[in-house]
């Protein structure tokens, strides 16, 4: 049952990313400092992947590691995209330090499908039936992992669906973004 769950889990994470993907493609030049709400298209995209990759993690503490470990080996690399120039100011602060573009964006979207298939995967390194029944490793979420990640498909969904709409109403030249049943489409 927990590898169902875990293929089910999966298959509508990277449906939600593909989704979310979709707009960003679609997203013209001129659409990409468009008002979504106070905020601008891209930085409503930045904050979605950064909560997508940070509720990945074990927990808080483990994913400011992750962030500092990303910026040494880009230190190591520099044609790694900077996603968290400020550490984990980005994702504390309300806005972001910087501008990102959308090359970085499909790039951090490229991570965040890279940790879903480790985290809800086959692998080693991978949730168990143990941990998806405990804790969600976050303070301000009081429920299960399992349950942490149908928050966080739900909050991809919910970005989503405002990308959609600043899309339509602009008249995206690409058309709406396509509806994804299941899976990486």
């Amino acid at each position: 049952m927990v590898d169902h769950m875990k293929a089910v889990l999966r298959g509508q994470f990277e449906a939600a990313l593909a989704m979310f993907n979709d707009c960003l493609v679609k997203c013209a030049p001129e659409e990409w400092d468009s008002a979504v709400a106070k905020y601008s298209f891209w930085q409503v995209a930045y904050h979605t992947l950064c909560f997508v990759d940070c509720y990945l993690s074990p927990g808080n503490d483990e994913f400011a590691k992750e962030v500092a470990r990303r910026a040494v080996a880009r230190t190591n690399d520099v044609s790694l995209p900077d996603l968290h120039p400020l550490g984990m100011k980005e994702l504390e602060d309300e806005y972001p330090s910087r501008r990102f573009t959308k090359d970085e964006l499909f790039a951090y979207v490229t991570i965040c499908r890279q940790r879903i298939e480790t985290v809800l995967g086959d692998g080693p390194e991978s949730e168990g039936g143990d941990s998806l029944q405990g804790p969600s490793g976050f303070g301000w979420l009081p429920f299960s992992r399992a349950e942490l990640h149908l928050y966080n498909i739900r909050h991809v969904q919910h970005h989503t669906g405002q990308l959609s709409a600043v899309l339509r109403r602009a008249g995206a030249g690409g058309g709406e973004p396509r509806w994804v049943k299941s899976g990486w489409k």
